[in-house]
């Protein structure tokens, strides 16, 4: 069977497994305590004024619940929820049509906020601040604006760039958080959770096993339980335990620190081809045959975050660490000390 006709059952099976584990009430979103904190607040202190709460923006890492609160936000408002994204709005006509579409009191959603186009975000300043927005009909001298009001409504804006979006736009925000990390514990809450809602029996250590290579990504760590549970399935007894979970994983290439098959290319090609760097951000991705983006986007946050590569003036470094958790022994200079590029220096 080809993949044209598979490809499409198998997506919408993993979207429809994610959803189900996302949690729909604050009560149950778990972990980012501080922020679900702050949104009880607003949400109630707005609900018991009757009025829609100011608008949101959240920032955060890919796959830490940005959509998820959103999807909150309207249940514990018992309002409408209309979702969009940045990139797909390219002209103002196109948002003014969305706004003028929403009824009282509603959540408008837009992912990667940052990358809306210009005019749509000038569109969006009078549509958040007085709920009034500005068609303009026609061309040249002939152009008319007229003006249409749109319902009292909130905006949750997501973005994984907070340092691209506009000093303008950030301001009419109302709240604005920041969603971190999740700790292993955390993860391994979430892990018990998903698996109840799933029907997946695991064992305590099968959860820790899980969490640990999770990357402290609720999004991952979700994942990895559904391949897990494949394993555990077709190869195992059915119960999700810790050397079912190490088994599983390893099948998959996920290893000990949640490295894939491209961060440990990434990595191996930093250490054995450049002698652990400096080196280019584009040689680097040429010698693992990916686009740049791919590389500084998808792999270099984690490896980064995990000490296993620095980024510096000159270029990319492996670590100590990086050596070592690919086997290897990290060069050392005359007087016994590890050799990994000058950090500081800058070229020429």
């Amino acid at each position: 069977m080809s993949d044209d006709l598979v490809s499409p059952f198998v997506e919408d099976a993993e979207l429809d497994a994610e959803a189900s584990v996302r949690p729909r009430r604050l009560a149950d979103f778990i972990a980012q305590h501080r922020v679900r904190d702050q949104l009880d607040l607003l949400l109630k202190g707005a609900m018991g004024r009757g009025t829609p709460p100011d608008h949101i923006l959240l920032s955060g890492p890919p796959g830490l619940g940005k959509t998820t609160l959103a999807n909150i936000v309207a249940a514990e408002l018992g309002a409408g929820i209309r979702t969009t994204s940045g990139p797909v709005i390219e002209r103002s006509g196109d948002l003014a049509a969305i706004l003028t579409s929403l009824g009282q009191g509603d959540v408008l959603f837009i992912d990667e906020i940052h990358r809306i186009a210009k005019p749509a975000e000038e569109l969006l300043y009078s549509a958040m601040e007085d709920f009034r927005v500005d068609v303009v009909v026609g061309k040249g001298p002939g152009a008319t604006a007229i003006p249409l009001d749109v319902e009292p409504f909130t905006l949750v804006g997501a973005t994984t760039r907070a340092g691209l979006l506009s000093g303008p736009m950030r301001d009419r925000f109302g709240f604005v958080a920041h969603l971190d990390f999740y700790s292993p514990a955390d993860l391994d809450a979430l892990l018990h959770r998903s698996a109840r809602i799933l029907g997946v029996p695991i064992t305590a250590d099968g959860a820790a096993e899980i969490a640990g290579r999770s990357r402290g990504t609720p999004r991952i760590a979700n994942r990895l339980l559904r391949r897990v549970r494949d394993y555990a399935e077709v190869r195992g007894n059915g119960v999700v335990d810790e050397p079912t979970a190490q088994e599983a994983l390893r099948v998959y290439d996920v290893d000990a620190l949640g490295l894939d098959r491209l961060d440990r290319a990434v990595l191996r090609a930093l250490i054995d081809s450049f002698k652990g760097g400096p080196v280019g951000l584009s040689t680097l991705a040429v010698a693992v045959g990916e686009q740049s983006d791919t590389v500084e986007e998808v792999c270099e946050p984690f490896l980064v975050r995990a000490g296993l590569l620095a980024r510096t003036p000159r270029g990319r470094v492996a670590t100590e660490a990086g050596w070592h958790h690919l086997g290897r022994t990290p060069p050392v200079d005359g007087r016994g000390g590890v050799v990994q590029g000058d950090l500081f220096a800058r070229d020429e």
